[in-house]
């Protein structure tokens, strides 16, 4: 997920490229019409349309199906698992621009003082421990099953983000990265790669690249150079080609535009999402925000 991207951008915003391999080429068409399928091509992208649109209990609902009729797959407990933790984002007011843009917010125990809501913390941990045991299972009979290795990565990017961000444990958030990064490089060495996982990866990236070269020495992630463009790079990669990250990968390229004062880049972003996901209400918010600003005249801003 977030990779406690925003917290390191701060302190120096559909999700995998899909858990299905990349379409394969066109075949010509049978002769004899074939039945209409019973089955939407990815049960998942409803149930993220419904996470995006902060929808989270018709994404619960969702995923109960998913699980009944599938009960061995692990990626229905990560997605879950996220549900959880967005759940708990809006409460919190986590992705709200005003949380990432103030430090203070991005120093261990600092930032929101509401507390973590300790039910959804058990409900939220319990399934990523269902997720990885079914994950875990998959992946001994077969190290390259797509879905279980996209589950590892969220899993393992759920527990570092609420980590990080709910419970404010910034360091430990960004050393719970280790395992995520892990299960994303597997991904990415695929064929086709799986492009959702450039997610984690962009952000490693563009949090590496941004530390003081006297911390950037003591954090080391395997195959991150530490490059803040070839970071971005990687965001706009999933948010063209991703499946379930795309619309998060846009969200924080959103917020990279708003730290580097690109406000119209920023606006742009977030009308698309609005417009996309009328039901959520942070893109209508964050929206009027920055169309205000871009019409406040700069020399006020800087007064205020």
């Amino acid at each position: 997920m977030i990779v406690v991207f925003l917290a390191w951008l701060a302190a120096g915003l559909a999700v995998p490229a899909a858990a299905q391999p990349a379409p394969a080429a066109p075949q010509p068409a049978p002769a004899a019409p074939q039945p209409e399928p019973t089955e939407i091509a990815d049960p998942f992208e409803p149930i993220f349309a419904r996470l995006y649109n902060y929808d989270f209990t018709a994404a619960h609902s969702l995923l109960d199906e998913r699980q009944r009729a599938n009960p061995a797959d692990a990626l229905p407990y990560a997605v879950r698992a996220a549900v959880y933790m967005f759940s708990e984002f809006e409460r919190l007011q986590i992705l709200e621009t005003d949380f990432f843009v103030d430090d203070e917010n991005m120093v261990d125990g600092q930032g929101h003082r509401s507390k973590p809501d300790p039910e959804v913390k058990r409900r939220l941990f319990a399934t990523l421990d269902e997720a990885r045991a079914r994950a875990r299972a998959r992946l001994a009979s077969d190290p390259n099953d797509r879905q279980a290795l996209f589950a590892m990565v969220m899993a393992s990017g759920v527990a570092a983000d609420y980590t990080g961000f709910v419970e404010r444990r910034q360091w430990r958030g960004m050393s719970l990265t280790r395992e995520t990064n892990k299960y994303a490089q597997k991904l990415l060495a695929l064929q086709p790669p799986v492009y959702d996982a450039y997610m984690n990866v962009g952000s490693l990236e563009y949090v590496v690249g941004s530390l003081p070269f006297y911390v950037r020495w003591f954090v080391r992630f395997d195959k991150i150079d530490g490059n803040k463009r070839k970071g971005i790079d990687y965001l706009k990669l999933v948010a063209q080609r991703g499946n379930y990250y795309a619309p998060f990968a846009r969200i924080l390229l959103a917020v990279v535009s708003l730290r580097e004062g690109k406000l119209e880049d920023a606006r742009q972003i977030l009308a698309q999402l609005a417009v996309e996901y009328p039901e959520n209400p942070l893109f209508k918010r964050e929206l009027q925000k920055i169309t205000e600003r871009i019409a406040t005249p700069k020399t006020k801003r800087r007064a205020g």
